[in-house]
């Protein structure tokens, strides 16, 4: 069980450039987060609320496809204890994959490795996730409890889908709800695929990094309903949890913008369904310790 009113963010990124480049920063318009964040930006940054709630535990979640990146943010969960788990990341078409995740989990703070995760939505395969090789590596990190973070964008839900019926005992977790393409205004695609998604229990879904996918500039609350209307009948708030995707969401409007805005999305929930985005999902499934 969460902590009562507790805020637990389940995705959200630091990044040191002095140590490690992260070459997509150099895309344009990324220039307003291309510096270094660190835990501590996010306490000054994260001073708002959802539904009354501030911010206590996170899920800090990988952004380049780097096992030192892996272990640094390992050791970066044994000291501070805002961050409550971790989604790593390792080569999942490597035949010593499960040695490599073993070696993670008895390293420095591994034991918040809860999760890892691949960069699909960059794969030009369509079928990456059905790879022999991939699929090998997924059933290691299945038989070592973890759970698996699923990155892709809405064409890439058929190879989604098909992961999830040939390892249903994997746990998954949709990030960023599949990057629906807000400002396209155009969701039948992307809603298909994510009710289709959602008919396998094993699988959760994030609500965050929203607000990347509509106007920067100009979204509103009633931009976003209409995708959280989506989320909330396809896979229940019970299966729902709060992200931010900061330091990314600074691109349109800021940690506490989104905080406030998932608080006004959830005004017609009960407070057992609000516990569970905001809180409840996340702990389960990231197996999050009490603050």
């Amino acid at each position: 069980m969460s902590d009562a009113q507790a805020l637990v963010d389940a995705h959200h990124h630091v990044w040191d450039l002095r140590v490690r480049p992260q070459p997509w920063l150099d895309e344009p318009g990324h220039e307003p987060i291309r510096r270094t964040f660190a835990t501590t930006d996010l306490r000054t940054a994260a001073t708002g609320s959802a539904a009354g709630r501030r911010l206590e535990r996170t899920v800090l979640v990988q952004c380049v496809t780097s096992l030192d990146e892996t272990r640094e943010f390992l050791a970066l969960a044994e000291h501070d204890p805002l961050i409550g788990a971790v989604v790593g990341w390792a080569d999942l078409t490597s035949p010593a994959i499960g040695d490599v995740l073993d070696a993670l989990r008895a390293g420095p703070g591994g034991t918040h490795l809860r999760a890892v995760r691949h960069l699909v939505q960059g794969e030009p395969d369509t079928a990456w996730l059905q790879r022999p090789s991939v699929e090998r590596g997924l059933r290691a990190v299945g038989e070592r409890g973890l759970g698996y973070d699923l990155l892709i964008r809405s064409h890439q839900f058929p190879q989604a889908i098909r992961l999830a019926e040939r390892l249903p005992g994997l746990p998954l977790v949709l990030d960023h709800a599949g990057k629906p393409p807000i400002a396209r205004r155009d969701l039948a695609h992307w809603e298909r695929g994510v009710r289709r998604l959602a008919t396998h229990p094993q699988v959760r879904c994030k609500v965050s990094g929203l607000v990347t996918e509509a106007d920067h500039e100009k979204w509103t609350a009633d931009d976003i309903r209409p995708v959280w209307e989506v989320l909330l009948t396809a896979f229940g708030p019970d299966r729902l949890m709060f992200g931010s995707d900061w330091p990314v969401c600074v691109l349109a409007g800021g940690w506490n913008r989104w905080a406030a805005t998932v608080g006004e999305l959830l005004a017609g929930c009960s407070p057992a369904e609000t516990e569970a985005v905001l809180a409840g999902t996340a702990t389960t499934f990231y197996r999050l310790a009490p603050a």
